[in-house]
């Protein structure tokens, strides 16, 4: 049976699936983010920024993050969610993008992370919102032309700082996280249209999908439904038992 279509004032119920393919997300940004520590801490040698296959999967991760992104933007509107509750949730992506460029000064110096993920979803969940009204093959024909863009314009005009958030600079600037307007917002856009064609269908999920009760899918849609606060604590956890570590193996 299809899931019910919600009203224009209804509380649109969680989708497991969207929670595990984020959870699934997660799992990966821990994997990758504790390679990178060991890269960090010195034992591993890996150029994993400049390498083509961690720079793929990096990508790949992102991707899958900006596709739910751009997934949930459309079911939020299909829900009718409340604009205080959306800009509750806004305020609470930007003081953790906040956090992160603090830290990261701390721990990289001038490659400080300024516009990364989280800066991007702070802008990228407002874009998102009037185009949450748009049909879904608008929403597609936008997001491969973003995609487009960003992958075939390259000018250096676009390399100074107050620009090159944009996403059109020749050459990358120099810090550790960058998720640029371009071509990266294409994913949300095309996240977004996939949702309207979804609500055309009611959502409605295969039926192998629908209750996904297994142990590891239970654990992973427990991690999708905590993105924001996971992204935040992993790394300090990780680093901090590194650290221990570290300090335990040279005592």
């Amino acid at each position: 049976m299809p899931a019910p279509r919600p009203g224009p004032n209804s509380q649109m119920p969680r989708l497991p699936i969207v929670d595990l393919a984020r959870g699934l997300a997660i799992v990966q940004m821990i994997a990758y983010h504790f390679i990178y520590d060991l890269t960090y801490f010195g034992w591993l040698h890996i150029e994993m920024t400049e390498v083509a296959g961690w720079i793929a999967w990096r990508n790949a991760i992102v991707s899958q993050f900006l596709l739910v992104v751009g997934l949930g933007a459309g079911i939020g509107a299909a829900a009718g969610r409340s604009g205080a509750r959306f800009w509750r949730r806004w305020a609470q992506i930007a003081a953790a993008a906040a956090l992160v460029s603090i830290a990261s000064a701390s721990l990289f110096g001038p490659r400080l992370i300024w516009f990364g993920i989280l800066h991007f979803a702070a802008l990228a969940v407002v874009l998102a919102r009037p185009l949450a009204g748009l049909s879904g093959r608008i929403n597609l024909a936008l997001g491969a032309a973003a995609l487009g863009l960003g992958l075939s314009v390259h000018d250096a005009r676009f390399d100074p700082p107050w620009a090159s958030w944009i996403g059109l600079a020749a050459h990358k600037p120099a810090t550790e996280d960058y998720v640029p307007l371009v071509p990266w917002f294409g994913v949300v856009a095309i996240g977004i249209g996939l949702a309207a064609m979804w609500r055309g269908h009611s959502f409605a999920v295969p039926s192998p999908l629908r209750r996904l009760q297994s142990a590891p899918a239970r654990a992973l849609r427990w991690l999708g439904r905590w993105p924001l606060t996971i992204y935040l604590v992993h790394q300090p956890v990780m680093m901090g038992v590194l650290s221990v570590v570290r300090y335990v193996a040279a005592s």
